[in-house]
């Protein structure tokens, strides 16, 4: 016999009125979900203080948006425990959910969606000789070129080579990464130009200089070259040769582990050939001194070079005698 048209119109509220009848009448029965959420960050692990988004169609009372804690667990009502989350997917975290608030016997069949609203587990920090200092998120894969360009480039003090320190995930030991600026600006090798995922620190190194000061033309601080090491004889051609009346004995100044050392060096030998030249390291001071005027103590060549490449004039007072 054919369901009259009123009794029809009538069927979703009989439906409803059962299952407010039903034995299950403390829980709550979600309609089917929707086909798409909005736009939202790509997917990673979620870490702490990344912050969520978290939508339980039919239920509002659910949806909301809920920051991570420092050891990786969020909360959520009517549920007595925290839900771990950490290093989860959000796909993952979906199924925990609707997994949780089912065996709470709070919902039936939930349809929840997870999507991610804010990273900040995932930091990566640019630091060292580059124009503008930085950390940021990682959304997504970033790669050592696009970490850079953020940074604006390379300082013009920039060393030979990028160091990338990433964090061990085991808690071991962390791991290094050398990377030369030649070969990663050359773009032949893409293994020079590796994917940051979060977490990782790329760290520019200031080239190494020698500083040459006393009785020399053109006093100054000077980039080690490619090989990493500069002659006396060649830091001497850079500063434009020996001024009148220098000593025929120039002194390197250097500190190793903190303590200073002075090394006297036969000048006149060297530049006869009756004596070899000698290397110069990273940071290391080559003073000539006058021979009309005592020698310059440690402690006040050390002062000038610090002043001097802490102003744009102060190179002047390496002139001295």
């Amino acid at each position: 016999m054919p369901i009259p048209v009123p009794v029809r119109r009538m069927a979703p509220l009989l439906a409803a009125l059962l299952l407010a009848a039903s034995p299950g009448l403390s829980q709550f029965v979600t309609p089917a979900a929707p086909a798409e959420n909005g736009p939202n960050l790509p997917a990673q692990p979620i870490g702490p203080n990344d912050l969520l988004e978290i939508s339980v169609y039919g239920a509002p009372e659910f949806s909301r948006s809920v920051r991570v804690s420092e050891d990786g667990f969020i909360r959520l009502p009517m549920l007595r425990e925290r839900i771990k989350v950490l290093g989860l997917m959000p796909a993952a975290l979906e199924e925990r959910l609707a997994e949780a608030l089912e065996n709470a016997q709070i919902l039936v069949e939930p349809a929840v969606t997870v999507s991610i609203a804010e990273y900040h587990s995932h930091p990566i920090s640019v630091v060292g000789a580059v124009k503008v200092p930085l950390t940021f998120q990682a959304v997504g894969k970033t790669s050592l070129v696009e970490a850079l360009t953020r940074a604006q480039g390379l300082a013009e003090d920039a060393g030979n080579e990028i160091l990338i320190m990433r964090q061990s995930k085991d808690g071991g030991p962390p791991s290094m990464q050398r990377v030369p600026v030649t070969g990663l600006i050359d773009g032949s090798d893409p293994s020079l130009n590796p994917l940051l995922e979060g977490g990782e620190e790329v760290r520019v190194p200031t080239v190494g200089k020698v500083y040459v000061v006393g009785n020399v033309k053109q006093p100054g601080g000077f980039r080690l070259d490619g090989s990493g090491g500069i002659s006396v004889l060649k830091a001497l051609a850079l500063s434009s040769g020996l001024a009148p009346y220098a000593t025929k004995v120039a002194y390197i100044y250097r500190r190793l582990d903190g303590a200073p050392q002075e090394i006297p060096v036969e000048l006149q030998k060297i530049m006869d050939r009756k004596a070899p030249d000698v290397q110069l390291m990273a940071n290391d001071i080559l003073y000539l001194p006058d021979n009309r005027t005592r020698r310059a103590t440690l402690t006040a060549v050390e002062r000038a070079v610090g002043f001097a490449t802490a102003t744009t004039s102060g190179i002047l007072i390496l002139g001295m005698h």
